[in-house]
């Protein structure tokens, strides 16, 4: 025998968004996931100085893009770095992933939406929002 058990709607939601909500531990790692990130940052922009933000990145070749958390870092050379903070959702860049970023106009822009892809399987692995650029030079 059979018994149908009737869940309203609204508890229903709030028992599948309970499900999904981080742990404290969960929590903890993100946090102190997302400190070591921003300490690799400050090492790779150490001894740079921050110019003026822009909405696009200039038509220059970057030779790498790294993820530091929500955080892109194009590197264009020793002396020129580029930093733009995303929304998050990029960061499996930093494993590898690709970075696959969708432009309206001739370059990429704040806005632009981007994707990560993984190398070998090339499946979607996360998305984010460009923000706008701030360039680091040597003084």
């Amino acid at each position: 025998m059979r018994i149908a058990i009737s869940v309203p709607p609204m508890l229903a939601a709030a028992i599948t968004l309970a499900a999904c909500a981080p742990t404290a531990e969960q929590r903890a790692r993100m946090a102190s996931d997302d400190a070591a990130a921003q300490t690799q940052l400050a090492k790779k922009l150490a001894g740079l100085v921050p110019g003026p933000s822009s909405a696009c990145l200039p038509p220059i070749r970057a030779t790498q893009v790294e993820a530091y958390g929500p955080t892109l870092l194009y590197t264009v050379s020793r002396g020129l770095k580029y930093r733009s903070d995303t929304n998050g959702g990029c960061e499996s860049l930093a494993r590898g992933d690709i970075l696959v970023t969708v432009s309206n106009g001739s370059g990429v822009c704040q806005g632009d939406l981007a994707r990560t892809v993984d190398r070998v399987a090339r499946f979607t692995t996360g998305g984010c929002a460009i923000g706008p650029f701030i360039p680091y030079r040597k003084p």
